[in-house]
């Protein structure tokens, strides 16, 4: 269920478009340890100090990749013939601690209008399968069926239902993906920032032949537009209740020269 909230005085739903992060979770090979989450200190530790009396204390030790989890994707993840968005060397760019240009952190916050153009929905189908692409024809008729003007600016989710299969690793990571048609679709549209419910927003391995290289949509939006991509995202709950506009609020941690940021979206629709 959705939270309930006040924005200028305004009842508002919030839906959370971030999912569970555990251990457990879906993780790439590439992307591992993932996520290893561990409790540092216990209340059956002594106490933190001298003056604590009987309050004791908790922390814990957090070890996790960028890339795992609903999280974004900064400009400097990608480079094609190593160039990253700008014409910036990804080499010299690159040091021990991050990136000197495009790191995370240059993201802005996003309080921006947002639209969801449910793929899965306009199929009529719960879920797309595995292996299958989302067209350029699929996102102009969801535009189409439900009345959607893109702006600039604006960012745009797109919903294939595998997000349902979040706590099914094998079978949420056998995903469909966004065709390359469909990414330079989006890219000439000019939003914000783009978002998906699959582990990458790619198809794995399908080699875009104009490009001569896989993940396409990652070049296509990181390198050659400037637009971060928004992955794992949590959007049935969205979806099930019809909303296909939205005001997302979407703010990466400011990780200096980091490739990507974990990120807890919010979609903020009028009561």
């Amino acid at each position: 269920m959705p939270y309930r909230g006040l924005v200028a005085g305004q009842p508002v739903l919030v839906f959370d478009l971030e999912q569970p992060r555990t251990p457990e979770m879906p993780i790439y090979s590439a992307h591992r340890p993932g996520y290893v989450p561990a409790l540092h200190r216990r209340h059956t530790d002594p106490p933190p100090s001298p003056t604590a009396g009987s309050r004791t204390s908790a922390s814990g030790l957090l070890i996790m990749m960028e890339h795992t989890g609903t999280h974004i994707d900064a400009l400097c993840h990608q480079a094609l013939h190593g160039r990253l968005h700008g014409d910036v060397d990804a080499v010299t760019a690159a040091g021990p601690r991050g990136f000197s240009q495009h790191g995370v952190e240059t993201l802005p916050p996003l309080v921006v209008p947002g639209v969801l153009l449910d793929v899965a929905a306009i199929r009529g189908v719960d879920v797309l399968a595995p292996g299958e692409l989302v067209t350029a024809a699929d996102l102009e008729a969801c535009c189409v069926h439900n009345g959607l003007t893109l702006e600039s600016g604006m960012a745009i989710l797109v919903r294939t239902g595998n997000g349902r299969f979040w706590r099914d690793p094998e079978r949420y990571l056998d995903a469909p993906g966004i065709a390359p048609d469909a990414s330079r679709w989006l890219a000439a549209q000019r939003p914000s920032v783009v978002g998906c419910d699959t582990m990458t927003w790619d198809l794995p391995g399908l080699v875009d032949p104009e490009l001569g290289c896989d993940l396409p949509g990652h070049v296509i939006f990181l390198v050659q537009s400037g637009i971060p991509i928004i992955e794992n995202l949590a959007l049935e709950e969205l979806a099930a209740y019809g909303a296909r506009r939205f005001t997302l609020v979407c703010t990466p941690l400011q990780l200096v020269g980091a490739t990507g940021s974990p990120v807890r979206p919010l979609a903020l629709v009028p009561a």
